[in-house]
């Protein structure tokens, strides 16, 4: 049986060397966790990186329904607090979906009686997108709300007209409604585009009123 060679003192590495590799090792973690983790965990882009590799939208979505989820746990919890009862997950889950149902018939009975010239109502498939927009003159403006059923969407409110005009007035990302006014810029063709992200079917129904010839469905 033969005997391994010990490394002698000469071979080992010093405390200066070992001092470097972690200093590196921690610099290396350090860039990661900066241009990697933090875009994609949190939507946290200090240096930008995360935005150009895609990483930072997938944070932002991350963070948003985690917020959304813990706001139905508080939501449950205070429930289950005034009440004096403690439910289990399918119970929850189904008290969620009946509460919901009834915040969005309560919102619609509203919506019809605040007088919109227009309802449309659309389904949107894991993927799908769709776009409405309405024929404006310059200068009119539109109130509009839009609610998402179901799930979150993406989009982008935005404008085009005679000439390649076009205008961008708002984007956003895994959202479950929005509302406000659209004043055009141009004489053209102002509304929005929604793309399902989720990963069941979504159902959106929009609310539109004001100064505009018609609502047209564009893609």
């Amino acid at each position: 049986m033969y005997n391994a060679n010990k490394p002698n003192a000469d071979e080992l590495p010093s405390s200066a060397q070992l001092i470097r590799s972690t200093i590196a090792a921690a610099g290396i973690a350090i860039v990661l966790l900066v241009t990697v983790i933090l875009p994609a965990e949190y939507g946290i882009d200090p240096t930008r990186i995360g935005s150009m590799l895609g990483l930072t939208d997938m944070g932002e979505i991350k963070s948003q329904l985690a917020e959304e989820a813990e706001a139905d746990r508080q939501m449950l919890r205070e429930m289950e607090s005034q009440f004096g009862t403690k439910s289990d997950g399918d119970t929850q889950s189904s008290l969620m979906q009946t509460l919901v149902g009834l915040f969005i018939s309560s919102a619609k009975a509203q919506d019809a009686a605040d007088g919109w010239k227009d309802t449309v109502t659309f389904t949107l498939e894991p993927g799908q997108g769709v776009e409405y927009k309405l024929v404006m003159s310059e200068g009119a403006v539109a109130p509009f709300m839009w609610k998402a059923e179901g799930g979150v969407v993406n989009f982008d409110l935005h404008g085009d007209g005679p000439g390649g005009k076009s205008v961008s007035y708002e984007k956003g990302r895994a959202l479950p409604s929005d509302e406000g006014n659209v004043t055009a810029k141009f004489d053209g063709y102002h509304g929005w585009f929604w793309r399902n992200r989720d990963k069941q079917n979504v159902t959106v129904t929009l609310y539109v009123k004001g100064d505009y010839v018609e609502l047209k469905k564009t893609y």
